[in-house]
């Protein structure tokens, strides 16, 4: 297997301000230094990396400053981060004014996977057809990401409308989507993150590992919380899926670099 490490320990995960008024303007970012999550992250021994689609925004104008920074750190883009809300029918159409621009970005700067979030939470609790609702949002984006030559997966994610195993389970019953879990996502979801991997072992398409202190639902890095890896990482190898396995942390108190290599260095040892 590859090993790859995104770039959102390097500032956390933000939003575009713009989006707050315009929702054709609302993408993921990280505050961070691109160069210089790039460079720690080929330090400390990964290969690929993975970046919010806001992020490649600032590459828009000068797309070869970007592709020199992946060939001066040696790194390969394999995946691109995006997401809407996929519940609400007035704004649906510019939500896929974001998606199509994401995809667009995401094959512009050579990446191979388009990564979906999101399923809004409403305020006043789901519709009953909100679901579904996702499940048709998720599956037009697939077809957008088809488009672009990219694979599309589905990350369940805290504060969205999957969250545990059951929610999971109603999506993927009416969508075709392929499935990326995340680890901790699903562990704090109240799930095993080995067991839903077994169970979506046909439709695995890229993942994401995270540890988890479940007690204080904290993301750590690998090996530092309680999640079994030994067993995930059995699940995903009975799952036949031998591509990028992404390490990711959303936050760290100390120097995300050095998060990043207590993760390679306790995932080095697993897999021999």
């Amino acid at each position: 297997m590859k090993l790859g490490y995104p770039t959102i320990t390097w500032g956390g995960v933000t939003g575009t301000p713009g989006g707050v008024t315009s929702v054709k303007d609302l993408f993921y970012r990280t505050n961070g230094d691109t160069a210089a999550a790039f460079r720690d992250i080929a330090e400390v021994g990964y290969t690929g990396t993975e970046v919010f689609d806001g992020n490649l925004l600032d590459f828009e104008e000068n797309p070869q400053e970007f592709h020199s920074l992946l060939r001066t750190s040696g790194l390969e883009l394999v995946s691109v981060y995006t997401g809407a809300n996929f519940v609400f029918p007035d704004i649906l159409e510019d939500e896929f004014s974001k998606i199509e621009r994401s995809a667009e970005l995401a094959q512009k700067f050579g990446a191979k996977r388009l990564v979906f979030g999101g399923g809004a939470q409403r305020a006043g609790g789901a519709h009953p057809d909100d679901i579904k609702r996702l499940a048709e949002g998720l599956d037009r984006g697939a077809r957008v990401a088809a488009d672009h030559g990219l694979e599309a997966s589905y990350h369940p994610h805290l504060g969205t409308l999957v969250e545990g195993p059951d929610a999971l389970a109603e999506l993927m019953e009416i969508s075709t989507i392929a499935f990326c879990p995340d680890t901790a996502h699903l562990a704090a979801g109240g799930g095993d993150p080995a067991a839903i991997i077994d169970r979506y072992a046909d439709r695995l398409a890229h993942v994401h590992l995270k540890d988890l202190d479940r007690k204080t639902l904290r993301f750590l890095p690998l090996g530092e919380g309680d999640l079994d890896f030994p067993e995930i990482l059995r699940a995903i190898r009975d799952a036949g899926y031998d591509s990028w396995l992404m390490v990711e942390l959303d936050y760290y108190d100390g120097d995300p670099k050095d998060a990043a290599r207590i993760s390679l260095d306790y995932l080095t040892t697993l897999l021999g």
